[in-house]
């Protein structure tokens, strides 16, 4: 028997792929509680069993619901594993305009390695400290249905931060900075992810590493100034939408 070459190849049409969304949203009281509790369960049993043992039969025995009640809000544990995706990130996303506001480009060209490290380490924190974040971290680049979250998030943190570096600098090539904003988005988040898979590296070390890393691109265009700089007061929350 032979095949041909369109016999090797996958119909997208077959391919299924799991419902993310939530069926349908909390409104009493009661039920918000149990619809945290299913996420904080289905957290613990990534923080103990990791994504492979992951089952909404499992999640339901240890919270001690019935498979109807979690049905209810989810179809899948894909949409568990999705809802707890966006909540960490978004809890990341937080604290970038916390520790790397935009006038740390505008001050002299030492303060911005230490803001990258304190951004660098609350990132790292918050990611350990959250229940299953380290799993949830991991699931959102090693399941293709999950990688949007994180793709969609680092592209509204490099839209952010993409915005605000033009409003100080815009005499700057926005294309330019856009790219460098993107790599160093990533490069945070790969090195985080790194440390994770390596218990024998210093996060601290590696931490301010790559913050002379991340230094050494935005110089590369133009964006570390030695003076402070018109609009260096300004946040991300001030600029425009």
């Amino acid at each position: 028997m032979t095949f041909s070459r369109s016999d090797r190849l996958l119909d997208p049409n077959s391919l299924r792929v799991p419902d993310l969304g939530i069926k349908r949203a909390p409104e009493q009281k009661r039920s918000q509680e149990t619809y945290e509790r299913i996420l904080r369960v289905t957290a613990q049993v990534l923080a103990d069993e990791g994504v492979e043992r992951l089952s909404t039969n499992l999640v339901c025995q240890k919270a001690g619901l019935a498979p109807t009640a979690l049905y209810r809000y989810f179809p899948n544990k894909y949409a568990l594993l999705h809802e707890l995706g966006i909540r960490l990130m978004n809890a990341q996303n937080v604290l970038v305009e916390e520790c790397l506001p935009p006038e740390a480009f505008t001050q002299p060209a030492q303060h911005l390695q230490p803001a990258m490290v304190k951004l660098f380490m609350a990132t790292f924190d918050v990611t350990r400290k959250m229940p299953g974040g380290v799993w949830i971290m991991r699931a959102l680049r090693a399941v293709p249905t999950l990688q949007s979250v994180r793709i969609d998030s680092h592209a509204t943190v490099t839209r952010e931060v993409h915005q605000a570096l033009m409003h100080l600098y815009p005499d700057a090539q926005s294309e330019a900075v856009r790219t460098m904003v993107r790599m160093s988005t990533e490069l945070v988040y790969a090195m985080i992810e790194m440390l994770f898979d390596d218990s024998s590296l210093q996060a601290q070390e590696v931490a301010e590493s790559t913050a002379w890393i991340v230094h050494d691109m935005y110089d590369r265009v133009g964006l570390i100034r030695p003076e402070g700089a018109p609009g260096a007061a300004a946040s991300l929350a001030a600029l425009p939408a």
